[in-house]
């Protein structure tokens, strides 16, 4: 019987992609749009929890559901061109798959505005979850049975110790690596061009 290939679970904004400009400029047309005052700028440096938490500091409770559909539609149109690669990203989902593994993106994006994002870079992908956060990313890990998670967040740090998968946690995010440490990461490493390295030696270990 052929056994499962090694799967490692990517997180997304902050980890895989930079998408602060895009999103940045996606609240600026959301607030030129709707007139409410949003701070672009602060908006961007605290990426990873769900839009909806976001989006609770600008505007009442009961326009929340509207504003998350009004920024999902927007957000093709304003933040996929503005997005860069994080540096070592292609080479991190190339090691795995270099090691006969699959690379699987869970984040807590809207899951087609996710796949934009990795189609515009060019960042493949054996599978794609969105709309999952904290330990609900547990939920995806499980099912593609991945033993490893990559993410950039103490969401994701809980996600990957839910799921009972390696927390491999990078500082390219709003989390410092004391931040991450504490939340249980078991390896932090400054960014993902540092990930190829690493993998080969859990690899052989």
């Amino acid at each position: 019987m052929t056994s499962p290939a090694f799967t490692v679970g990517f997180d997304l904004d902050m980890t895989l992609i930079d998408s602060r400009p895009g999103i940045r400029a996606c609240y600026q047309a959301l607030s030129d749009r709707t007139g409410v005052y949003i701070d672009c700028d602060l908006t961007v440096t605290r990426l990873g929890p769900p839009l909806e938490l976001e989006l609770a500091h600008w505007f009442p409770a009961e326009r929340i559901a509207a504003m998350t559909e009004l920024y999902r539609e927007m957000y093709p149109t304003h933040a996929i061109t503005g997005t860069l690669a994080m540096p070592g990203a292609r080479e991190a989902v190339a090691a795995v798959r270099a090691a006969g593994g699959r690379a699987v993106v869970v984040t807590a994006k809207f899951e087609p505005n996710a796949r934009l994002h990795l189609e515009h870079l060019d960042i493949g992908a054996d599978a794609v979850i969105g709309d999952l956060w904290a330990e609900r990313k547990a939920e995806a890990l499980r099912e593609q049975g991945a033993s490893v998670y990559v993410g950039d967040h103490i969401g994701d740090v809980l996600g990957a110790r839910t799921a009972e998968a390696y927390s491999v946690a990078v500082t390219t995010g709003p989390c410092d690596a004391d931040e991450l440490r504490a939340a249980g990461a078991d390896v932090v490493l400054t960014d993902l061009t540092a990930f190829p390295d690493w993998l080969r030696d859990y690899r052989a270990a």
